[in-house]
This record gives C-alpha cells, sequence and structure tokens, in this order.
C-alpha cells in the first residue's frame, strides 16, 4: 500500500516529516482523513486533535489554526504550534484556559482585536487538554522533531 509524504510545519520548527498511512486532521468544516491517492484540497485547519497512523501505530497531536494541503500522496499542515502528549503539561494547560477565560470576560468591546485573539488561545489550550486527557494513560510513540 502506497505511504503518504506527510509534515508538520510551524513558524519555528519543522516538527515532523515520515511517511504515514493516514492522517486524521481537524478542519473548520469537520473532521478529515486522508489515505494515500487522496484528491487535492486545501483547507483550513482548526484547532485539535491531529492523528498519524504509522504501521498500526497512533500518533496525536494537538494542533492549533492553520492550514493543510493535500496532494495525491502528501499532505502538509502549516500551523502556528503542534505539540505531541509528551510535551503538553496538562496543568500548565488548564491554567492557561482560565487565565484567557477571564480575561475574555474583562475585554469590554466584543469587536475587538483582543477578543478574537483571547477565543484563539483558548480554542488552543482547550485542544492541548483533550489531546492530553486523551491520551495520557495510554502508552503512545513519541514524535520528535525533525
Amino acid at each position: 500500500m502506497p505511504k503518504i509524504k506527510f509534515k508538520i510545519v510551524t513558524p519555528e520548527r519543522l516538527v515532523y516529516q515520515k511517511d504515514v498511512d493516514q492522517v486524521t486532521l481537524p478542519t473548520k468544516t469537520g473532521e478529515i482523513t486522508v489515505l494515500p491517492n487522496h484528491i487535492p484540497l486545501v483547507a483550513l485547519l482548526a484547532a485539535g486533535e491531529l492523528v498519524a497512523k504509522v504501521d498500526g501505530q497512533e500518533l496525536p497531536m494537538a494542533v492549533s489554526r492553520g492550514f493543510i494541503e493535500v496532494g495525491k500522496n502528501s499532505v502538509t499542515v502549516l500551523t502556528q504550534t503542534a505539540e505531541g502528549v509528551e510535551e503538553i503539561d496538562e496543568l500548565r494547560a488548564q491554567a492557561a484556559v482560565e487565565r484567557a477565560k477571564k480575561l475574555l470576560q474583562d475585554v469590554k468591546n466584543k469587536e475587538a482585536v483582543e477578543y478574537t485573539a483571547l477565543a484563539g488561545k483558548i480554542e488552543k489550550e482547550l485542544a492541548r487538554l483533550k489531546v492530553v486527557r486523551r491520551r495520557k494513560h495510554t502508552h503512545q510513540p513519541t514524535i520528535k522533531s525533525e
């Protein structure tokens, strides 16, 4: 069976680059799974859990907003942040959600740029919490930066 050339890139680093069997990604319109020979597409990445499967093993990651480009046998994810389960500190993520929620309540003008930024921060931190809480007690392979 053919593999998919999979790459995750943030502004700071190449997070992951490897051939995989499939990738499940959160998009603005719902979750999609890309298999080999998928039709080409470009989509908006939503904050959430991304799961790549390699040789029967799942490699979960928490990702923030970004873009997805799917080619015939390639997937490139451009995102602000991407973290493996082992990189996420659950207590710090929970504290960040609480801080952002408090700041959001303090924003008077809901149309302000700060509101959008804080809403995005909450979305990112909630995605991190979801991934770490769902996956922390199961043995997951470590995703190493390239």
